[in-house]
């Protein structure tokens, strides 16, 4: 597979989301509320152009630097600068010019549907495996989003790597992609429908998260996942019998996050005061902390707050000096799925 395969399966082979041959790359998520009025003022031609699997849009944005990996026409751009203010910037690295064109020919318009003096976004073309190559300072963003990119890469540990140099600490990358439920034969991987439709480029999920480790992102979180289903005959019958689950990932810039979720006898207290979260806030799939309530944590879930954009919304309980050894409940399984059984009790605390 090379990048023009990539770069022409998305600048000219796909006209709009309507040309795509499954949903792989548009499966949608639940958009809330908040987000339907945000969404609602994007220009047409952009939307037109939208190939992600949902809105990457984590929580406590303003005043946030974000970095969206594989923008595209800028969909998730524009929207991400509607929430983090005119105080905050949002910038997008594609390396398909005709869609940085759709991209680039809306920002005053967006600027002005957001009510901002002027635009809060810019645009790089470049490949997401070379992020050192652009006029990105290292260190310097908040959060990095991508949107169903990643499997796009050729090399997806370049990517996290480029993208963990550019984060600052403590600070995070939130990302949906899609995910295999084993390992894509090379002579799948070589077929352009297949990588182009998101699916013969998708890391094995295990694969993927040792990946993120060696990349400096200790202890992946998996936020939310869904089954993806190809509906599409001929392709379905190429693929065989390969799973493929559309998930959402938050990975980490904080030194010393431990291989395995340790016990010290920690815990936290959410005050509620994230918007959108008065009742309750979720960290990960298996981290759902209801406001008020003392909440047991690992140490890396402590240090994920503590040391993240969130810490002004918890109070925090304990401290480093005694080790009670493993916290109570992990286990190194397959994430996605599983019966409501197999979830730790999320009302009392979490599964690291």
């Amino acid at each position: 597979m090379k990048h023009e395969s990539v770069q022409e399966y998305y600048g000219e082979t796909l006209s709009s989301s309507a040309d795509l041959q499954t949903n792989a790359c548009c499966t949608p998520g639940d958009v809330p509320d908040a987000l339907k009025s945000v969404l609602s003022k994007i220009h047409d031609d952009v939307l037109a152009k939208y190939y992600g699997c949902g809105l990457i849009a984590p929580d406590a944005l303003t005043g946030m630097r974000i970095l969206d990996l594989g923008c595209g026409a800028g969909r998730d751009v524009y929207a991400l600068s509607a929430l983090v203010g005119e105080t905050g910037s949002v910038v997008g690295v594609d390396m398909t010019s005709a869609q940085l064109d759709v991209a680039r020919a809306h920002q005053d318009y967006h600027a002005e549907a957001f009510g901002y003096a002027s635009p809060n976004t810019e645009f790089h073309q470049g490949l997401i495996e070379d992020l050192g190559q652009l006029p990105l300072e290292a260190g310097s963003f908040d959060i990095i989003v991508s949107n169903c990119v990643l499997n796009l890469a050729l090399d997806k540990g370049a990517v996290l790597r480029g993208a963990h140099a550019l984060l600052k600490p403590g600070g995070e990358m939130y990302f949906s992609d899609v995910y295999a439920d084993r390992r894509v034969p090379l002579a799948l991987q070589k077929d352009e429908v297949l990588y182009g439709e998101c699916l013969s480029g998708a890391l094995y999920w295990n694969d993927f998260e040792n990946i993120a480790k060696a990349s400096g992102f200790g202890d992946p979180r998996l936020v939310e996942d869904r089954v993806l289903t190809v509906e599409n005959a001929v392709l379905q019958a190429k693929l065989g019998r390969i799973g493929f689950t559309s998930a959402t990932y938050r990975l980490w810039k904080i030194d010393g996050l431990e291989p395995a979720c340790e016990d010290y006898g920690q815990a936290v207290i959410y005050k509620g005061t994230i918007e959108g979260n008065a009742h309750d806030f979720a960290l990960d799939k298996h981290h759902v902390i209801e406001t008020g309530r003392v909440f047991p944590v690992c140490g890396n879930t402590y240090r994920m707050l503590h040391e993240g954009r969130f810490a002004p919304h918890f109070e925090f309980i304990g401290s480093w000096d005694t080790h009670y050894g493993i916290f109570g409940g992990c286990g190194d399984v397959i994430p996605f799925g599983g019966s409501e059984a197999e979830v730790v009790n999320e009302s009392s605390s979490g599964c690291c």
